[in-house]
């Protein structure tokens, strides 16, 4: 069974910054839709035939590894099956390559996959479609908006040093190629890091919730906590908050 590693900082004040910087919501706002969408990523990755590890970053100021365990323990119907984890490098690629060639050359796992904790719309179906193309590729990424990925799965490590350099899907690919590995590609699936993100995440979850389709379960309730609309002019949409905008 291939294991899905997330890559989770606290869920904290202070994360995704590019996010509180770039709409009306305030620190602890964006942490609380960072830890909703945590726990749907770390529900979708439970019902997916893989292994759940969460790869937290070392927090001295707080107790990151509680904090996760507090929303996989809500989140999860099998909470206990999961493994905790600190990250190791000074970069986020490091990071990642750490993880992977780990689970790659000690833990001797035939496959291991990276995944971001900002992407809620991420479903079983899609992981075990990843999963299934790792059987006949050696890289698999899950690619998103401006090049960036989801997520990357791989059967063999390759050179991680500033492999997420943008666009990371073409990096990615790059490295894999020097390696002389096969590269195969999952669905476009949406992440919430930006301003932008956040305006087409909200329009698709209220357009599904309208539709009667699935949406990401905590995600979805923190926007509607949130109190977040989208206003169009001139053909751009932009964000307000109602008690932080006069009408």
């Amino acid at each position: 069974m291939t294991t899905v590693a997330v890559l989770c900082d606290a869920p904290s004040e202070g994360v995704l910054a590019d996010l509180a910087s770039s709409t009306p919501l305030t620190e602890g706002e964006t942490a609380d839709l960072y830890a909703a969408m945590c726990a749907d990523v770390f529900r979708a990755v439970e019902t997916s035939a893989s292994d759940l590890l969460v790869n937290y970053r070392p927090d001295e100021s707080g107790e990151p590894e509680a904090e996760l365990r507090a929303l996989a323990d809500a989140a999860l119907e099998d909470p206990d099956g999961v493994r905790y984890e600190t990250q190791a490098g000074s970069t986020f690629a490091g990071r990642i390559g750490n993880t992977i060639t780990h689970l790659l050359e000690s833990e001797e796992e035939s496959s291991a996959m990276a995944v971001e904790p900002t992407a809620p719309f991420l479903t079983r179906g899609v992981i075990d479609g990843l999963m299934m193309k790792l059987r006949r590729s050696d890289v698999v990424l899950g690619p998103t908006s401006e090049g960036r990925v989801y997520a990357a799965g791989f059967s063999a490590p390759i050179d991680f040093e500033e492999a997420y350099t943008p666009p990371a899907v073409e990096t990615l690919t790059a490295r894999a190629n020097d390696a002389g590995l096969d590269v195969d590609y999952g669905p476009m699936t949406a992440v919430i890091e930006t301003g932008t993100d956040l305006a087409g995440a909200l329009a698709f979850v209220r357009a599904r919730d309208r539709a009667g389709r699935e949406v990401p379960q905590h995600t979805a309730a923190c926007l509607g906590d949130l109190d977040v609309t989208l206003v169009e002019a001139d053909g751009d949409l932009s964000l307000r908050k109602a008690d932080t905008d006069s009408p």
